[in-house]
Order: C-alpha cells, then sequence, then structure tokens
C-alpha cells in the first residue's frame, strides 16, 4: 500500500500569502513520486478575531481584498440582520385570516428568517471583527425599529395587551 504525504508551507509575502503544497508518495516499488508544487492565494483561517478587509465570507473569494467589497460585505450583513429583525417582530398575517393558509405563511416565513439566521451566523464565522460588529449592529438596529415599543403606533382598535405583536417566535 502507497505511502502519502502532503507538506505544505506557507509564505508571507507583504501582497499576499500564498500557499506551497507538494504531495508526495512511495509507490509499491519503493520509488519517490510527486505531485509537484501547487502555488495559489489562500485567505487565513482565523479561530480568533481579526481586524481587516481581506476575508472570505459566505462565499469563496467574496469579497476578497477590495476595501469596497469588503464594505459591500459590512453593509449586506447588517442588512441580513436587520431583515431577521424584521420577521421576526412584524404581523404579516392578520387575526381573523383562514387558519391553515396563514399557518403554511407563517412556516414559510419562519424557514426563510432561519436560513437567513444562519447566513448571518456562518458570515461572523469568519471571524472578522468588522463583519461581528456589522452583525450586531443590524440585530440591534432590527429590533429598536421592529422589536421594541418605541416606533410603534398606538392602536386605535382597542387591542388588549395580551394579543401577541408577531407571527413568528423570536429565536
Amino acid at each position: 500500500m502507497p505511502v502519502v504525504a502532503i507538506v505544505e508551507r506557507d509564505c508571507h509575502t507583504s501582497n499576499h500569502m500564498a500557499e506551497n503544497t507538494i504531495a508526495m508518495w512511495i509507490s509499491n516499488d519503493g520509488s519517490l513520486n510527486s505531485t509537484g508544487v501547487h502555488h495559489g492565494p489562500r485567505f487565513p483561517n482565523h479561530m480568533a478575531f481579526y481586524w481587516g478587509h481581506a476575508v472570505e465570507v459566505l462565499f469563496k473569494g467574496w469579497p476578497g481584498r477590495d476595501k469596497g467589497m469588503y464594505a459591500l460585505a459590512l453593509v449586506f450583513v447588517f442588512f441580513l440582520a436587520l431583515l431577521v429583525e424584521c420577521l421576526t417582530y412584524t404581523m404579516f398575517v392578520k387575526h381573523g385570516s383562514n387558519k391553515v393558509a396563514a399557518g403554511l405563511f407563517r412556516t414559510g416565513l419562519y424557514t426563510v428568517r432561519t436560513g437567513m439566521n444562519y447566513m448571518v451566523m456562518l458570515a461572523v464565522i469568519s471571524y472578522n471583527g468588522g463583519i461581528f460588529l456589522a452583525a450586531v449592529a443590524g440585530h440591534a438596529v432590527g429590533y429598536l425599529l421592529f422589536g421594541s415599543r418605541v416606533f410603534r403606533r398606538k392602536s386605535t382598535s382597542g387591542s388588549s395587551p395580551g394579543k401577541k405583536s408577531a407571527n413568528l417566535p423570536p429565536l
């Protein structure tokens, strides 16, 4: 049975981080074989928070090393978190609607909200401090606008205080 060894070496340069990988194996006849050296740009896998614009968020290569695309990623994560809060606290189904249709609609909204919440979580596990702050700020502003009672209009229909204020349960 052949023995396989993969050797990795990280080379830090002033402009980027490159990865050199050599895959080598010993064949059954005892000769040493190699696939050669593979070069390519690589984003570091951080396991602690860091500050910087060279990051991958949600999709391979996005936003990359471009500062403008990083700013777009921050705005995207902010509004994604804000939309999660909007879906959590906004009434989309009127009282007295068809229960089956309302239940199916709420289930669809719950599914969309859960998917978006996972996208925010995956963005945050890039361990980029800016992305983390954008997600927290999006949730905070979303709660302020939709969850708190600061901007809520007073109901003129005389609704009782025991009625639910949202269609979906909070996460």
